[in-house]
Parts: structure tokens; C-alpha cells; sequence
């Protein structure tokens, strides 16, 4: 098992820049694929990016592309997003998600979810 702990959200005004981490816990972080979702008010939990064991493969939603980037450091258990050039409608509580498996866009896709952080961009 792993688990996940998320920091670095916060409040910040549109066009503005954020870098979330995600700690994991354990001696296995890099046998698992790593996902980010986020989940606005009254709204479903929607994907935003995920990247691969190595990190040398990274997807992220269209919503996003060209503004944010994941990054990963195994030797720390560590996985990053990195926001820029925010949007009012980027706000909402984001969450990483760790699988074993191959991920996905989904929330099923994963097994181990961290507690969330909120990010909230005013306008």
C-alpha cells in the first residue's frame, strides 16, 4: 500500500502560478503510475493529468494542456504539478491518485487516493 499526502495548494489570482506536490509513502513509489484529478463545487471528480512510472511520459487533460506540467522525483517519493497561468474555473480541491496498473482518465483507475488540497483561483 501507499499512501499520499498533498500540499501546496492555495489562494491565487488568475495567471498566477502553483506547484502541488504529492509525497508517497513507502520503498515503491516508482512501481506506480501517478494520476492528479480535481473536483470543483457541486461537481464530479475530473481528471487533469497522470504520468508514468519513470516519468518519462506524462497526459494531460485538454483543459490544461500548455499550462500545467508533471514532473516526478522517485529518489523522493515525490510527485509534482506544476500550474501556470491559472483560471478561475482551475479551482477546486485536487487530489493525486497512485495505481499499480496502467491508469487512466478515471477515477476507478486508481487504488490509493491522497486527502486533497485546495486550490482556489479568484478572478
Amino acid at each position: 500500500q501507499v499512501q499520499l499526502v498533498e500540499s501546496g495548494g492555495g489562494l491565487v489570482q488568475a495567471g498566477g502560478s502553483l506547484r502541488l506536490s504529492c509525497e508517497a509513502s513507502g520503498r515503491t513509489f516508482s512501481s506506480y503510475v501517478m494520476g492528479w484529478f480535481r473536483q470543483a463545487p457541486g461537481k464530479e471528480r475530473q481528471f487533469v493529468a497522470s504520468i508514468s512510472r519513470s516519468g518519462g511520459s506524462t497526459y494531460c487533460a485538454d483543459s490544461v494542456k500548455g499550462r500545467f506540467t508533471l514532473s516526478r522525483d522517485n529518489a523522493k517519493n515525490t510527485a509534482y504539478l506544476q500550474m501556470n497561468s491559472l483560471k478561475p474555473e482551475d479551482t477546486g480541491v485536487y487530489y493525486c491518485a497512485a495505481t499499480r496498473g496502467g491508469g487512466g482518465y478515471n477515477t476507478f483507475d486508481y487504488s490509493y487516493w491522497g486527502q486533497g488540497t485546495q486550490v482556489t483561483v479568484s478572478s
